[in-house]
C-alpha cells in the first residue's frame, strides 16, 4: 500500500460494502476490506479495486465475534506496517450487518442476541479497539437503516439496535472531536440487494409497493450508497459530524 488514506471497510464482499469500497477507491483511497464467509468474493472486489490503481487488501472478520477483534486488528495492522509503515488508518466505516425479520411476538432471544452482537455490540466494540490505530482527523461511518425512522412490522430488533447506533454515533462525535475524528451515520433507505433474502430485490409486490412510497420511484441500489460514504471520507465532508443522513430517495417523506 501506498501513502494513500487508508478506508478500513467491514463486509465489503458483497452488496453495500462492495459499492462502499469501490466508490473509496474512486476517490483515490485505499481500503482494507472484511468479510465473514465468502473469500472470493472480497478477493474479487479487492482485484476490482487495484484495477483502478488503488491498493487493497481483505482479512476474515466475524462482526458479531468481538473476541476475535484483537486478532483482528494485530493480522491488519500487521500488514499495514509492513507494506506502508504504519499500523495506522484513516476511515472506519462499520458496514458489516445481517438481516433480521421477525415479527415482535416471534423473536427470539438466540435471535436478538446475534443480530445486537453484529449490529451495536460489535460496532462498539469494534470502534474502540479501531481507534488507537486511526489517525487524528479520521472519519467514522456507521450504518444506520431507515428502518429507525419509520415502522414496518417484522424489525422491531433491526431497527431498534440502529437506533442505538445512531445515538452512539452523536457521542463518538463529542468524544472524539478532540482529535479532529468526525463521527456520522447514514441511513439507506430499501435497497435490492441479497440483504435479507434479496426480498427487495425479488419480492415484485414489495418492490412496487416501496417504489410508491419512495418520492424518486422506485427502490434503492447499493450504487446509491457508496458515493455517499465515500464522499464523507473527503475534505468536502470535514464539517460534517454527528449526523443522520438518509440516503432513500425520500422514501415516507
Amino acid at each position: 500500500m501506498s501513502k494513500n488514506k487508508i478506508a478500513l471497510v467491514t463486509g465489503g464482499s458483497r452488496g453495500l460494502g462492495k459499492n462502499m469500497a469501490l466508490s473509496l477507491a474512486k476517490k483515490g483511497f485505499d481500503v482494507v476490506l472484511t468479510y465473514n464467509n465468502n473469500k472470493t468474493e472480497a478477493d474479487k472486489v479487492v482485484a476490482e479495486i487495484k484495477t483502478t490503481g488503488q491498493a487493497a487488501v481483505t482479512f476474515q472478520l466475524d462482526a458479531g465475534n468481538i473476541k476475535s477483534f484483537d486478532d483482528f486488528f494485530k493480522q491488519a495492522t500487521g500488514y499495514l506496517k509492513e507494506h506502508t509503515g504504519s499500523t495506522n488508518f484513516d476511515f472506519l466505516i462499520n458496514n458489516a450487518g445481517t438481516g433480521l425479520h421477525a415479527n415482535f411476538m416471534d423473536t427470539t432471544e438466540e435471535q436478538f442476541d446475534t443480530a445486537l452482537n453484529i449490529h451495536y455490540k460489535g460496532v462498539f466494540f469494534l470502534t474502540q479497539k479501531a481507534l488507537p490505530f486511526m489517525n487524528d482527523g479520521g472519519r467514522i461511518i456507521n450504518i444506520s437503516s431507515g428502518l429507525a425512522r419509520f415502522s414496518f412490522p417484522g424489525s422491531s430488533a433491526y431497527a431498534s439496535m440502529k437506533g442505538a447506533v445512531e445515538v452512539l454515533t452523536r457521542y463518538l462525535a463529542k468524544e472524539l472531536g478532540s482529535r479532529g475524528i468526525t463521527a456520522n451515520v447514514i441511513a439507506p433507505g430499501a435497497i435490492a440487494t441479497d440483504f435479507s433474502g434479496g426480498m427487495v430485490r425479488d419480492n415484485k409486490e414489495l418492490n412496487a409497493q416501496i417504489s410508491s412510497m419512495t418520492a424518486l420511484g422506485r427502490v434503492g441500489l447499493a450504487d446509491d450508497i457508496g458515493g455517499v460514504v465515500a464522499f464523507l471520507c473527503t475534505e468536502d465532508a470535514k464539517w460534517v459530524n454527528g449526523q443522520r443522513i438518509e440516503v432513500s430517495g425520500g422514501m415516507l417523506p
